[in-house]
């Protein structure tokens, strides 16, 4: 398993901690690899009974390597090469507890995993963004019926359509996250809960889950989400998105056909 992502099993929790903070936390293929290599492992394992995601450094992630989307969208990689679709498929279909320990920036993916997680913990200053069309792509993950779900179709509308952050503090009030609290508590918070659910039933916390969620529903939506966004890593908007962020300057969407 790749040292970007660390792995420790205590206490019947194991912790994936994204270590790539140089970098922001920049999910690439690899740390992808090693995240569902670690999800799996979760499921097989009796004595793993939590999963708990949090992340070094002053971020939790900026989501995709934007390096990947500009390959594809230039035509340099097939967009099936680009990593998220496993990570997402497990985060379907878990069956233990997950807990997120947010603090600084969570961007894209770092915000729509955050709606698989059955306790999420925030900073209160945490900054939660879902910036898909301000790069020409759509939502994945089924965000698009994961987050109206929780906060509501005009709260999602406008987190998606505009891709304004939400502070840590907010998530909590409208129902993104379980609980905002100081930066320096995150992590201590978050492995708290995390600990107390490896202390619970472990098969009546699975019921629980499965009864609350339709992970078939959810591949499904999924699916319709990833045709879409395959589609749009390629479509002129996208080469003008990716362009506009590699010459650091604005992009122009009223100029593309």
């Amino acid at each position: 398993m790749t040292d970007l992502v660390r792995t420790t099993l205590e206490g019947g929790v194991l912790t994936l901690t994204l270590n790539r903070a140089d970098k922001k936390n920049a999910l690439s293929k690899a740390m992808y690899g090693a995240l569902v290599q670690g999800m799996v492992r979760a499921e097989e394992e009796a004595g793993i009974r939590a999963v708990l995601f949090q992340a070094e450094g002053d971020m939790f992630t900026s989501g995709n390597d934007i390096a990947d989307f500009t390959e594809v969208a230039m035509g340099k990689v097939q967009p099936e090469n680009v990593a998220a679709s496993p990570f997402l498929q497990c985060l379907a279909s878990s069956t233990k507890p997950y807990v997120a320990a947010v603090q600084g920036n969570a961007v894209g993916v770092g915000t729509t995993m955050l709606l698989h997680c059955d306790m999420v913990i925030v900073a209160e200053d945490a900054k939660l963004t879902v910036p898909f069309v301000n790069l020409a792509l759509v939502p994945e993950a089924a965000s698009t019926m994961l987050l109206p779900m929780r906060i509501g179709y005009a709260r999602a509308y406008k987190m998606f359509a505009l891709g304004e952050p939400v502070s840590g503090k907010e998530a909590a009030e409208i129902g993104i996250a379980t609980e905002a609290v100081p930066a320096s508590q995150v992590r201590a918070r978050a492995m708290d809960y995390a600990k107390k659910l490896a202390s619970r039933p472990a098969g009546a916390l699975k019921l629980t889950k499965q009864l609350m969620r339709d992970p078939g529903l959810i591949k499904h939506v999924m699916e319709r989400e990833g045709v879409a966004f395959k589609e749009r890593l390629r479509s002129p908007e996208a080469l003008e998105a990716f362009r506009a962020f590699a010459e650091r300057r604005a992009p122009d969407f009223t100029k593309v056909a």
